[in-house]
């Protein structure tokens, strides 16, 4: 069974052509927010691909303590308002502890909260975020197998909510690497829910520059193409029209200029694999 979540005036499925998750790692400023949100929407109203916006108000989990981490929350919030005024899109934002997720509870400007991948078996945080009643998408962490998250599914269905998104992120490789484990797309499809590919973290390397980590680009669009053969509800890409000037995240993320190439590539093989 595909479960279907419903967002903004779209269903995101297993079954349904693939949804987009993108925009830069950390919210930077209200200009720079428009810019690439109004860019991406854009090409994706183009191509024919429904669009979720993220971007995060706090990176908390950096590699080194002299790290940007973004612009907070109350300062962000007002940016994804304006961007949601302005392009009426959903929007996705990470969130660390049970206070954020208080917070964010009954804010209009965010659909979706995102459990980072190292703090996805954290009971207390999916419980706090299943209460707010709002969309959830788990990232899969590093070092769990995907048919173990069927516990982390049950500690948010237990709060009576069901509107659960799964995503693979890569697995632990040896120090400071990753791989993609293209079965874990289907494993975690059989939980019902829909399950998206992190194209752009799938290709970081943790840590791997000493006091930040590094990441392998050039290979987010073969590993996209992978996981699209396979069939997946949604695509995340983090994007930025400068990446190697980015605050963080830098080596893993899309191109903002190279960006409509790829997904129109990523359309046609869809197309195919779901036959519509």
């Amino acid at each position: 069974m595909n479960q279907e979540i419903s967002i903004n005036n779209f269903k995101i499925a297993n079954n349904l052509p693939f949804a987009l998750i993108a925009g830069p790692c950390q919210t930077e400023s209200l200009d720079h927010s428009l810019m690439i949100s109004k860019e991406i929407s854009k090409i994706c109203r183009n191509i024919g691909i429904n669009f979720i916006y993220k971007s995060s108000f706090d990176k908390a989990n950096r590699s080194s303590i002299s790290s940007k981490r973004g612009l907070g929350i109350d300062r962000t919030l007002e940016i994804f308002a304006q961007i949601k005024k302005e392009l009426k899109c959903p929007i996705l934002t990470d969130i660390h502890n049970e206070d954020q997720c208080r917070y964010l509870s009954d804010r209009k400007e965010i659909d979706i909260l995102q459990i980072p991948a190292f703090l996805c078996r954290q009971t207390d945080l999916l419980a706090a975020a299943a209460k707010t009643n709002k969309i959830i998408n788990v990232k899969k962490g590093q070092f769990i197998a995907p048919w173990d998250v069927a516990n982390i599914i049950k500690k948010i269905e237990h709060y009576n909510n069901k509107n659960i998104l799964l995503t693979e992120r890569g697995t632990c490789f040896g120090y400071n690497n990753l791989v993609s484990d293209m079965r874990s797309l289907p494993i975690m499809a059989q939980t019902g829910y829909p399950v998206i590919f992190d194209a752009t973290h799938s290709v970081q390397q943790p840590g791997g520059l000493g006091n930040a980590s590094g990441g392998q680009r050039e290979f987010v669009e073969i590993l996209a193409r992978a996981a699209v053969s396979v069939g997946v509800a949604a695509l995340f890409m983090e994007v930025h029209q400068d990446p190697d000037n980015a605050p963080s995240d830098g080596p893993c993320m899309v191109k903002l200029n190279e960006l409509e190439n790829i997904l129109n590539t990523l359309k046609n093989l869809d197309k195919i694999v779901k036959k519509y």
